[in-house]
């Protein structure tokens, strides 16, 4: 353990990319709290031109939302920045072991490019999956706190992916923060879990979760799913990553942190969210002020909630600042 954790930070001092010591949270920051509304559908676009460029302050009549082919009424709208809640989901299974100081490496830099007021937490995960963080710890604020985390799952075993996702999904619950985002680092196998891809795929729908992934394996590998990794992102609006060198592990995770700060937030109040628990498809389009189309990424759609305890989770708006 201390041995990769002395070659990790040798690595990044070499770059230049020591991540410093994130400050802690501001008190009166932007208020993102929560509200019950089990019918409102919650969409994190990301808009590019056809060069790739982020696309940003578009207003909101730049915008339209079908679901199942259907226009519907943007409710809610946000075009700035706004705090996310961020699971680190780390595969430390013995096919991973030998790209274990990369993984972490790459972490510590998306957590350098994340936000002071981010709530983040890590799940590591071999044959079981379990918290990071100590149990009086929900969220980490600092570099140090996290970087503890992810040093702490041991490396061995079998791979239960499955039951990460579940138990980052389940700890999202106690985030006070609106946007809620989770990063998959594995070779994308599932030999372990409980829980069935299908399962966590609808739970991760309905909390309105972004799941990015980057797949680690060797191509002759029969530890690997890259297709799983590729599912998870394309239905929840992430994106998945599949490197063909380990070099290239940072500079995915810092793309990562970039694509998560340059989304528009769209909601809109769907009568179809409680009616049934069947699968809705969503589309978001948007032009530019010469009405030109753009590019938009978002997730393809919801599975109704009908019966469900928990509801969809909207934001109040922040407070006005003082005149």
């Amino acid at each position: 353990m201390l041995k990769i954790e002395v070659l990790l930070f040798a690595a990044l001092a070499a770059s230049g990319q020591v991540p410093p010591p994130a400050a802690a949270p501001v008190a009166d920051a932007q208020d993102y709290v929560l509200r019950s509304d089990v019918n409102m559908i919650l969409l994190h676009a990301t808009v590019q031109d056809s060069h790739g460029a982020f696309i940003s302050g578009l207003p909101k009549e730049a915008f339209s939302v079908t679901e199942d082919r259907a226009r519907q009424q943007i409710s809610l709208f946000r075009s700035d920045d706004v705090p996310v809640a961020v699971a680190l989901v780390i595969d430390n299974s013995g096919s991973m072991a030998r790209r274990r100081a990369d993984v972490i490496t790459g972490a510590l830099i998306f957590i350098r490019d994340s936000r002071p007021e981010d709530e983040i937490f890590v799940v590591n995960f071999n044959d079981r999956a379990e918290l990071g963080l100590p149990p009086e710890t929900p969220f980490g604020h600092t570099t140090n706190e996290l970087r503890a985390a992810l040093l702490k799952g041991e490396v061995g075993g079998q791979t239960a992916l499955y039951d990460a996702i579940d138990l980052a999904l389940g700890h999202f619950k106690n985030a006070k923060l609106m946007k809620k985002v989770l990063l998959i680092v594995s070779d994308g196998a599932d030999n372990r879990s409980k829980h069935s891809l299908k399962d966590i795929i609808k739970d991760a729908d309905r909390a309105g979760v972004l799941i990015y992934t980057i797949g680690l394996f060797d191509e002759n590998s029969e530890d690997k799913n890259p297709g799983v990794l590729k599912q998870l992102a394309r239905q929840t609006g992430g994106l998945s990553y599949l490197p063909s060198d380990l070099s290239q592990l940072s500079n995915i995770c810092s793309q990562i942190a970039k694509d998560i700060r340059n989304q528009y937030t769209i909601g809109y109040s769907s009568q179809k969210a409680s009616l049934d628990t069947a699968f809705h498809e969503v589309k978001v389009t948007a032009v530019d002020a010469q009405g030109k189309p753009l590019r938009v990424r978002t997730r393809a759609g919801f599975y109704g909630a009908k019966g469900a305890a928990s509801a969809t989770e909207t934001q109040q708006q922040p407070r006005p600042s003082p005149q």
